[in-house]
Parts: C-alpha cells; sequence; structure tokens
C-alpha cells in the first residue's frame, strides 16, 4: 500500500513540476494522432458520404469490410505497416521505420475505417426530404451534398471524435512502426509500457493519468456531438 501511496505522489509531482519529458512525450502523441485524424477525416469523410448516398454492387461487402477493419487489433495493423515499410518491403526505401510519420500512418490506418463507417451511418440517418428539397430548390448535386453534409454535421464530429479516442491510446502500431525512441518516437501508451516494465510506477501514473484526462475530454466531446444529433 505504501508503494502505491509514493507513487501517486510522484506522479502528481511530476505532473505539478510540468516535467520536461512527460511534456515532450504527451505532446508527440498530441501530434501524432492529430495529424492522423486530420487526414483520416479528410479521407474517410468523402468516402463514408459518397458510400452512404450511393447504391451499388459491393456495397454490402464494403460496409462489412469496413465493421471488421474497426475491430481489427492495433497490433495486426503494425504488422501490415511494419511489413510494408521495413527495409525488406515495397516501402522500404523511403525509410520511415522508426519515425513518427510511421505512426502517423498507422493511425491513420486504424482511424480510417472508423470515420468512413460512422459516417456511412450518419448518411443513412439523414431525411431523405433533405436532398430532394434542395433539389426542388434549385441546387446541383455538389450543392445538395453540402446540405446533407450540413444536416449530419454532429454526426461527423462525433464520428472523427471517435476515430481520435481509438487512436489516442492505442499501443501495439506505435510500438511497432515507431520504436518508442526516446525523445523521437515515444508516447503516452509505449512510454506507459515502457516505464512500468523497468518498475519506473509513478512515471508511469503520471503519464496514465495524462492519457486519463484526454480520454474524459474525448468522451466529453463524443457524448456533446451525439447529444445534439
Amino acid at each position: 500500500m505504501e508503494y502505491l501511496f509514493q507513487a501517486i505522489l510522484e506522479a502528481f509531482h511530476l505532473l505539478i513540476a510540468f516535467d520536461r519529458e512527460i511534456l515532450f512525450i504527451s505532446l508527440t502523441s498530441l501530434k501524432v494522432s492529430t495529424i492522423a485524424i486530420l487526414l483520416a477525416s479528410v479521407t474517410g469523410v468523402p468516402l463514408g458520404f459518397l458510400i452512404g448516398i450511393s447504391s451499388f454492387s459491393g456495397r454490402g461487402i464494403i460496409i462489412t469490410l469496413l465493421n471488421t477493419l474497426m475491430a481489427l487489433p492495433t497490433v495486426v495493423i503494425g504488422l501490415l505497416g511494419y511489413a510494408m515499410i521495413s527495409r525488406q518491403g515495397p516501402l522500404g526505401d523511403l525509410q520511415l521505420l522508426f519515425t513518427p510519420t510511421a505512426m502517423i500512418l498507422g493511425q491513420f490506418i486504424l482511424a480510417t475505417p472508423i470515420i468512413m463507417a460512422l459516417t456511412i451511418s450518419a448518411t443513412q440517418g439523414i431525411d431523405p426530404r433533405v436532398r430532394r428539397t434542395a433539389t426542388a430548390l434549385g441546387a446541383n448535386g455538389f450543392q445538395s451534398a453540402l446540405t446533407m453534409l450540413r444536416e449530419a454535421r454532429f454526426a461527423l464530429m462525433a464520428a472523427i471524435i471517435a476515430g481520435f479516442g481509438r487512436v489516442i491510446g492505442e499501443v501495439g502500431a506505435s510500438m511497432m512502426l515507431g520504436g518508442n525512441i526516446k525523445g523521437v518516437t515515444r508516447n503516452l501508451s509505449t512510454a506507459i509500457a515502457m516505464e512500468t516494465s523497468k518498475g519506473e510506477f509513478g512515471f508511469g501514473l503520471a503519464l496514465g493519468l495524462i492519457l486519463m484526462a484526454i480520454a474524459l475530454s474525448v468522451n466529453f466531446f463524443l457524448r456533446f456531438f451525439q447529444r445534439k444529433r
């Protein structure tokens, strides 16, 4: 019990002192995950919207595949990414392995199916009269699409936030693609795993409290936008 109490005191001391290493690790996590989510949103929202409003052969298969990818373990994504960007892989010449770019790539692959699937769901929930009314008022296809996106804006924000919540705490892909290199690719989740294995429970607990605060904020905003739907 005393061990736990000492670890809690050390964690709060590190947080109050704005420990430089903890600050760097936290900023690395936020930077990598934010860039990955921005790229996933730019890709996933338009594709999900197009799939949601379209009817074509194979649409059900795509949706099933996206739902499967949503549950894919992060270590599998890390394995596939490693095979692609390692020295022997097809993208090995780019020398991306064990860089922040590789971590962004892994989190992008992780978040895009989530955002796409939730965007499809949001699009299907739009009242069909919205599109018909826009067309009747003289809107072209692009303007009608913008009207529908505006109607589903809160659901789309919820999809993006859900994607961010998925990637900010993942360990497998970041560890395999980033390598957990101090001062370069070490983020909150990989640092927690390493520090705990070293017996530095206080340091790991401080990082865990930051991750919990981020997760709490993500869930707060997610709940806010879900209520707006």
